[in-house]
């Protein structure tokens, strides 16, 4: 790739959920116009966010956000993917021998976790988690005692779901982190989902390595979230937003915060302030 051509460009990588999404998991009609013009001016898009490729990909045909010059960070930097070039720059995974043992460990702990391959969620139970993690995110499932035959490959995070009893997953955490620290991380996308994934990806990291690969500066990148998974990008990005609605965390490392939420087009100023 000749990036010589980006280095004048900007980069905007976001979050979707909480950020760009607003409650009905939409992007608003003045947002999208705010992105249109961004792109329009030359710019680059990134969404980022801890979904799953398939997931992702789903969110940016619903949302009309195929801008030319776009890509998805998935499973919290665990994947790179060029959409015009429909092909990863990326890929990092939890081993499929340690995800058994995550899984394992869950299912022993009375925690709900579940993985994913290319194209489905994999849980060996379907309960109340399961349910409220897909009102959320419509995905196809595959439920089965042992899912490790539909893993073909190291899959990108696991992600355990607690809806009536979030304090379970800080336990938890901290029980993984112990064991297999050195391999993975674990950080909360919400108060009720905690993401487990590659130590070596992140959104910090992948922020990082996409704007190497694309020769665009660090100071030209602009990155936007909301929880304790978006911390590495807002500190690695030239400007770190946090949304008004954030966590106290994201907000303290953040350069800016919006004036308004997600569901009130808190984006946009920024967005236009950058053309």
């Amino acid at each position: 790739m000749d990036s010589s051509k980006n280095s004048h460009r900007r980069i905007f990588f976001t979050d979707l959920d909480g950020t760009l999404l607003n409650r009905e998991k939409i992007v608003t009609p003045k947002t999208l116009a705010a992105l249109k013009v961004f792109t329009d001016a030359g710019n680059l898009f990134a969404i980022c966010s801890g979904r799953a490729l398939f997931n992702a990909r789903r969110a940016q045909e619903v949302c009309h956000l195929n801008f030319p010059g776009s890509y998805i960070v998935a499973f919290n930097g665990a994947e790179i993917y060029d959409c015009e070039a429909e092909r990863d720059i990326y890929r990092v995974g939890v081993p499929i021998a340690l995800a058994s043992d995550i899984l394992a460990l869950a299912r022993e702990k009375g925690v709900y976790c579940q993985t994913y391959n290319d194209h489905f969620i994999l849980s060996q139970v379907y309960n109340e988690n399961t349910a409220y993690y897909r009102s959320e995110n419509p995905n196809p499932i595959i439920v089965a005692d042992d899912i490790l035959p539909y893993l073909d490959k190291d899959p990108g995070k696991l992600i355990c779901v607690e809806k009536d009893h979030p304090e379970k997953l800080e336990v938890f955490r901290d029980e993984v982190l112990a064991r297999w620290g050195d391999v993975v991380t674990c950080l909360f996308s919400s108060p009720c989902f905690l993401e487990i994934f590659r130590r070596e990806a992140g959104k910090g990291l992948a922020l990082h390595r996409l704007a190497e690969y694309l020769g665009i500066p660090l100071s030209h990148t602009i990155a936007a979230g909301d929880a304790e998974n978006d911390i590495s990008m807002l500190k690695e990005a030239g400007v770190g937003i946090a949304m008004k609605n954030a966590s106290p965390e994201a907000k303290a490392v953040a350069d800016a915060v919006t004036e308004e939420d997600n569901d009130n087009d808190g984006l946009v100023p920024f967005l236009l302030s950058c053309v």
